[in-house]
């Protein structure tokens, strides 16, 4: 037996293979099917089954595409409501790998229809948990993600004590020295305080995940319910997409077109350019919106694009773009992509300089915006006059900011900071829009 974790940086997404005998198992895969493929290869294995712990929101999976083309057997609960080929896998039912088995627990609370997958050795003894968003290191899955989205509805009150006795009825009774194989780390919107470690046991779960803690269902529903991030625009389309099973990975990513370097765009089209602050700022398409290529670009794309909205991408060079195509392709918006470009034409909009110095002399000649989340501005607060509105909501309430002086966007660290600019900039023509970008660090210090 051997077990294969498979982490996605951008995503903070955690997917395994599971083999014995040559017998392979996928719980929660990626939409990009070929490290699997490899690794199968690399082992001389077949992958016979794909395990999803529930209808993910923040990824795309592949588990139609290894049915379609390797001829796995999809397994996931019969709460899902797929509308793929599947077999339904729920509460006690047992899947034989070679000379391990794989028993599904129902374990309800991040959604009504996730099951985490308990693995038994060759000897029938409890190994690992593949936890899904049930479990995570140092946290359990949010319960809010569910209110609008998928078969089953539920409101995050209801989700949150359904999480109160998944982990009192069927986590807490597992071993100690079972592993914990979670579907998310630290920096996914899947959950609020996750670790960074990769996998854990339950035993060091009861020691130090607040979840296990003695306490009755009203204090752990208040505590699961406060201060859980935002939620992205692309959520509720990822869910419905993996209900569905997402088009073949390759196949649809082949046809998004990479147009020649001086091609006009559509106006009626967004246009995200993704190359960095400095060289938007020198020039690119009025009302553009500069989210550049970086770690968690495709969580910023969806929370900042609608799933609905079609959009050119502008990147500084044709690698970068087929790079940018496939982190789109993660969240299944490349069928949103209209086009992507190097250099298109038009490129003749151009930022404003922000004079620190004029600043610092008179600070009340600016009307700042803070587009850090809710909890960032609250509990983190570095100028007190500050109109707080989240990157996420800011296409929405541009309107909401007063028009008598010179606006001045600023974030924690200056990568939010450009999109936010770019976004008023687009809306706003009467005054100057300035970003605040990574002086704002020193102002973080001196605030505290």
């Amino acid at each position: 037996m051997h077990i294969q974790q498979f982490y996605d940086e951008g995503l903070a997404h955690a997917s395994y293979a599971i083999v014995s005998q040559g017998k392979i198992a996928l719980v929660d895969p990626g939409r990009n099917p070929q490290p699997y493929r490899d690794f199968a290869e690399a082992y001389s294995g077949q992958i016979v089954a794909v395990i999803e712990t529930h209808p993910h929101a923040d990824f795309v999976s592949s588990h139609l595409e290894f049915h379609t083309q390797e001829g796995a057997t999809i397994y996931v609960s019969k709460l899902v409501g797929a509308t793929y080929p599947h077999q339904s896998f729920d509460q006690g039912d047992i899947l034989p790998l070679g000379a391990i088995s794989l028993r599904a627990l129902h374990t309800p609370g991040h959604s009504p229809d996730s099951i985490s997958i308990l693995l038994r050795d060759e000897l029938g003894k409890d190994h690992a948990l593949f936890s899904g968003d049930t479990l995570f290191i140092g946290d359990v899955g949010r319960p809010d993600l569910r209110e609008k989205a998928g078969n089953l509805t539920a409101q995050r009150e209801e989700l949150a004590k359904m999480m109160y006795h998944t982990v009192q009825k069927q986590l807490k009774p597992l071993a100690d020295d079972v592993l914990v194989f979670p579907a998310h780390g630290a920096g996914s919107l899947c959950g609020k305080n996750l670790s960074d470690a990769r996998q854990s046991t339950i035993g060091e779960q009861r020691a130090t995940n607040w979840a296990f803690a003695d306490q009755n269902e009203t204090t752990f529903v208040a505590n699961l319910l406060q201060g859980q991030p935002y939620i992205p625009k692309y959520f509720g389309f990822d869910v419905d997409l993996n209900k569905q099973g997402a088009p073949a990975y390759q196949q649809s990513i082949s046809r998004v077109s990479i147009l020649p370097e001086g091609t006009t765009l559509r106006s009626d089209f967004l246009v995200i350019d993704t190359r960095k602050q400095s060289e938007f700022a020198a020039g690119h398409i009025p009302g553009a919106i500069n989210i550049m290529n970086g770690g968690k670009f495709e969580t910023w794309l969806g929370s900042i694009v609608g799933p609905e909205e079609k959009f050119f991408l502008v990147a500084e060079t044709t690698a970068e773009l087929e790079i940018l195509i496939h982190k789109t392709a993660k969240i299944g918006y490349e069928s949103g992509i209209a086009g992507a470009v190097v250099n298109p034409a038009g490129m003749t909009a151009t930022g404003t300089n922000f004079d620190l110095e004029a600043f610092q002399n008179n600070p009340g000649a600016f009307t700042l915006v803070d587009i850090r989340s809710r909890d960032e501005h609250a509990n983190s607060p570095i100028f007190e006059a500050a109109l707080n509105i989240p990157l996420p909501e800011l296409r929405e309430h541009v309107h909401e900011i007063p028009l008598d002086k010179p606006i001045l966007i600023h974030c924690a660290g200056g990568y939010r900071s450009a999109a936010g600019v770019s976004i008023v900039a687009g809306q706003v023509d009467a005054i100057p829009v300035l970003d605040f970008s990574e002086a704002i660090k020193d102002f973080q210090i001196a605030a505290h």
